[in-house]
């Protein structure tokens, strides 16, 4: 599968738990770049391979102009196809961010239109099968949620197996 760019919010204090969980799943999926944010909300996905400077720039501007975002990752929630996320609450300001990427990039629908306006912020932690679930991941998590985090910086991340990388960062706020 070839790869694709994210506009993602990196959350540092779940990245431990997030990349061992990627290594067990596929370890081409887990990254040397220190910067990379294998645990992240997602901001708008895909996006441009091959950003132009000027697609660049606005980013940028977007980025200048979001505050911090503070919020709290407590509450599991698992969506159809078997994705087990962590749920932002709040979760206003993240979705005015994607919104503004949209309307800055309305070629780039969050998750290439798949789900139509239901935006919804999340943190991927698993996946469900036979054995996994949400009780199994509450468990493995209880060590690590609730978790109250400051997201500071937007990051144009490359996901690709063997070339997960950070394209662009940008401050949050300047």
């Amino acid at each position: 599968m070839p790869g694709h760019s994210v506009l993602q919010l990196p959350v540092p204090v779940l990245e431990e738990w997030v990349r061992a969980r990627t290594a067990h799943y596929d370890a081409g999926f887990v990254s040397s770049d220190p910067r990379f944010g294998h645990a992240h909300i997602t901001a708008l996905g895909p996006f441009a391979p091959d950003p132009s400077e000027a697609a660049l720039s606005t980013i940028a501007d977007i980025a200048a102009t979001t505050g911090k975002v503070r919020t709290r990752l407590q509450r599991l929630a698992q969506f159809p196809n078997g994705i087990i996320h962590l749920v932002p609450e709040p979760a206003d300001e993240l979705r005015d961010l994607t919104a503004r990427l949209v309307a800055a990039f309305p070629a780039h629908q969050p998750y290439g239109g798949e789900f139509g306006d239901d935006v919804q912020p999340h943190l991927t932690v698993d996946a469900a099968s036979a054995t996994v679930s949400l009780a199994t991941t509450a468990g493995l998590l209880r060590d690590v949620v609730p978790a109250d985090v400051v997201l500071d910086r937007l990051q144009l991340a490359w996901w690709e197996s063997g070339r997960c990388h950070v394209m662009e960062e940008w401050p949050l706020g300047g």
